[in-house]
């Protein structure tokens, strides 16, 4: 196994694959670190923006999406209880891709693994890292096999963590896991057939505690994710003994919120609810922490909002132009890891400009629709003015990209190229 590696990246979700991609077509030699077998089942609203389309067809996977993933998403629904609004989606006039669409992580995260591998990354899967020390210039990455016990060190002088928010990367020194709290949100998705949700048609729903929504993503699936507060959670399954906490989220939806209801009688689940969480929104990207991060390693918005794919690609993007600009500017030898500093300091500056205001109004919205009063008062003003739902798609970014156009018609070039 090869063990030395320009850049290594831990994760190979939505943000790692694309940055082990990007980076591999501008000629580095990259090791992507999964410790999952893909394809796998992942807690995700599944929602992807017109622009982040545009970033992930120009990675080479356009006929994928237009093949797999579900149908434009043209509509936004806002549903509470037995009450429902309905708004258009603000079209991307700017983008190859006008609407946005969903696709299921099972597919989206495989297919971005393979073209990881057609374009030269060394796919590391299932591998776990065990163990991160060093500091840019001179990174060392223990990985394990799954079910092997021999560990293999990684050599590299970038490092990039890519993994979920609620997992740690294994740096060296004391590891702090925060307490279970009353308000934590806890993350759950199902996957269901024949369900006759309107073509192009993206709810939200709105309960007490708690969120979420439901979305074609495709092949006939129906994707339905949400969260719920931890005290919200224990007290339905104090009422449903014996029943799982997925089953407990379920019969909730079914009560509250009657749009939901109507969709999911009709339906026939595939499996069962998985789980995930506490999610932890907030920033956890640092300019002098010497390794870098993308995706929900570097932050996380409340998942309300359906930015988090959009996010981690859009990450991914940035963070790679800005180290391949610094890189060619230092022009002198890896040693030398000032281009790195550089670099971390203008990622950090242009993710916080991009993403925070994002981040702000998904918690604004989260915790409104998670309350009776504000949910109710924010039903209201959106049946007065449904306008309200479109021009906050706008607000989170859904008509916006981070990156420069050029830049991606670039990499499309390069990929054609190949």
């Amino acid at each position: 196994m090869r063990t030395t590696f320009d850049a290594v990246i831990i994760g190979a979700g939505p943000a790692g694959s694309t940055a082990a991609i990007l980076l591999a077509l501008a000629g580095w030699s990259v090791a992507l670190v999964e410790k999952q077998t893909f394809p796998r089942r992942k807690v995700c609203g599944e929602c992807v923006s017109p622009p982040t389309l545009s970033l992930l067809a120009a990675l080479g996977i356009e006929q994928q999406l237009d093949l797999r993933a579900g149908p434009d998403l043209r509509r936004v629904a806002l549903i509470r209880g037995s009450r429902n609004v309905v708004a258009d989606f603000p079209e991307a006039r700017n983008s190859t891709y006008p609407w946005g669409r969903a696709i299921g992580r099972e597919t989206l995260d495989t297919v971005l693994v393979e073209q990881a591998r057609t374009v030269g990354v060394e796919i590391l899967q299932p591998y776990s890292a065990r163990e991160v020390v060093g500091g840019p210039g001179a990174w060392r990455c223990g990985i394990r096999r799954q079910a092997e016990s021999s560990i293999t060190t990684l050599s590299t002088p970038v490092m990039i963590a890519a993994h979920g928010s609620w997992e740690a990367l294994p740096l060296a020194g004391p590891q702090n896991r925060r307490e279970q709290r009353p308000a934590d949100l806890l993350a759950f998705k199902a996957n269901f057939h024949e369900a006759p949700l309107e073509p192009g048609l993206l709810p939200i729903f709105s309960f007490e505690g708690g969120y979420g929504g439901m979305v074609d993503t495709g092949g006939g699936v129906t994707t339905v994710a949400g969260c719920l507060r931890r005290d919200r959670l224990e007290a339905l399954r104090r009422e449903q003994t014996g029943a799982s906490a997925g089953d407990c989220f379920e019969a909730m939806l079914r009560t509250e919120c009657v749009g939901v209801s109507e969709v999911l009688d009709q339906a026939f689940r595939e499996g069962s609810w998985i789980g995930a969480g506490p999610i932890d929104p907030g920033i956890r990207l640092r300019a002098d922490e010497g390794l870098f991060r993308i995706g929900n390693a570097a932050g996380e918005a409340h998942p309300i909002v359906g930015e988090g794919i959009s996010m981690a690609v859009q990450s991914a993007w940035l963070l790679c132009m800005e180290l391949l600009r610094a890189r060619a500017w230092q022009g002198g030898p890896d040693c030398d890891v000032s281009w790195q500093r550089i670099a971390a300091r203008r990622y950090a500056r242009e993710w916080r400009h991009v993403f925070l205001p994002r981040m702000r109004l998904a918690f604004a919205f989260a915790h409104a629709c998670m309350r009776a009063r504000s949910g109710a008062l924010f039903l209201a003003l959106a049946s007065l003015w449904p306008g309200l739902l479109s021009e906050g798609a706008r607000w989170v970014g859904k008509t916006r990209c981070a990156i420069n156009p050029d830049a991606v018609a670039l990499i499309g070039g390069a990929m054609h190229s190949q």
